[in-house]
């Protein structure tokens, strides 16, 4: 990642601080709320923010991280509407057998085990992108969503922001954001196989 965002870091360092304000946070904007933006490689613009934010005097730290943070919060609620309002209605219409074990399977993730997904998810590309509209079609718990989705927008927002701006006085900083990931990415993991052996225990009793 600090490969590519060094290549990033020559292109935006060229931009007035305006536009470098817009397009950063239209990019995190975009990965995170709208299907089409999942190849956008987040990680690295933000590092990258980062990293011309502490070379750059003109741009302030404190606003790029507030847009980022905005960017990244709106840009999942849109993906959890667009998931609720027009994805669950095209699911509910498939009335095959298959379809309807799909929802009910990701109804039953999402309650149990949805709000560590939706932190993790952050620090998985592509992942991002679609996980905030399967959470709205599976009908997850608006306020667990959102909870998760601000944890999860300043952990990755502000953390991988933050770690490319102390990148250059502070080495270790460089792997901080990868350890969160690594800590909610396990947390996430752990919590599913424990609801996964919680059902399982649970059948036999019903039948």
């Amino acid at each position: 990642m600090i490969e590519l965002a060094a290549s990033f870091d020559a292109q935006f360092s060229t931009l007035a601080p305006f536009f470098f304000y817009i397009v950063i946070g239209a990019i995190v904007f975009i990965e995170t709320g709208l299907l089409f933006g999942f190849f956008l490689p987040g990680d690295s613009v933000l590092f990258s923010a980062g990293l011309v934010a502490a070379s750059h005097g003109n741009i302030n730290i404190v606003l790029l991280i507030a847009i980022i943070l905005l960017a990244a919060f709106f840009g999942d609620q849109v993906g959890f509407v667009i998931g609720r309002v027009v994805g669950r209605p095209y699911l509910d219409k498939r009335k095959s057998p298959r379809v309807q074990r799909m929802i009910a399977n990701s109804e039953r993730f999402y309650e149990h085990t949805g709000w560590w997904a939706v932190v993790a998810a952050r620090f998985f590309p592509w992942i991002r992108t679609f996980v905030p509209p399967i959470a709205g079609a599976s009908k997850m718990n608006y306020y667990k969503f959102l909870s998760a989705n601000i944890l999860g927008a300043i952990l990755w927002g502000a953390g991988i922001t933050l770690a490319g701006f102390y990148a250059a006085t502070l080495p270790w900083v460089r792997t901080s954001s990868y350890a969160l990931a690594t800590f909610f990415i396990c947390a996430s993991i752990v919590s599913g196989l424990a609801n996964y052996l919680r059902l399982r225990q649970q059948r036999p009793s019903k039948s």
